[in-house]
């Protein structure tokens, strides 16, 4: 079995890593460009997405540790926001932005669980807000609908995606296990409040 010893699997991750965090690749992209970009064999193993975290988190540790904890803190906020607005829908975060590995490149992804799928747009057109609709692999590869929208994140002053993943309310229970390390993939709205600092918490 191959793993993340083998040099050119290693060589991969860390060219990735480069990609999803300076450039904002989703993993599969990113392994596929790095491949191409090293000249390897399309036989080539690639790095397991859990050891291409790894190291975008020692991309992060190396290269932009102040300016991606700011970075983050801006896109956590943002995210609250949205939480805030689509409470009835049992939002989660998911994905970088709940991992801790996002950037000023990444987008939030959002997962609600409602009882009525329809009734998510319907709330994002009350809002007056503009949106897309698509399908995307979702929990267990399924496929899942997803709102698209872009918003101003001010601590970034920039536009960012949010991608708001819509679920049955049923599939929650299946959502919330831990990873093959133990860790939650997903937070409520009180997880993810916890994630801010104590004062930004306070006044959210």
């Amino acid at each position: 079995m191959h793993g993340m010893n083998d040099s050119p699997t290693r060589e991969i991750a860390t060219t990735a890593a480069g990609m999803i965090v300076d450039d904002g690749l989703g993993y599969g992209a990113a392994k596929r460009r790095a491949l191409k970009l090293l000249g390897l064999p399309k036989t080539t193993p690639l790095p397991g997405n859990e050891e291409l975290e790894d190291a975008v988190r020692e991309h992060i540790a190396l290269f932009c540790p102040d300016t991606q904890a700011q970075e983050l803190l801006a896109l956590r906020q943002l995210a609250l926001q949205w939480m805030g607005r689509l409470a009835q829908f049992r939002p989660h975060l998911s994905a970088a932005v709940w991992r801790g590995t996002a950037t000023r490149n990444s987008d939030i992804q959002i997962e609600l669980f409602c009882d009525d799928s329809k009734s998510a747009e319907w709330t994002l057109i009350e809002l007056n807000r503009e949106y897309r609709a698509s399908t995307v692999s979702g929990l267990h590869g399924d496929p899942v609908e997803a709102l698209s929208l872009n918003d101003f994140c001010c601590g970034l002053n920039a536009v960012v995606g949010v991608h708001l993943l819509v679920y049955d309310h049923d599939d929650l229970r299946g959502a919330l296990r831990p990873d093959a390390k133990g860790r939650a993939q997903r937070g409520d709205l009180a997880a993810a409040r916890r994630m801010l600092p104590i004062q930004e918490a306070t006044h959210e």
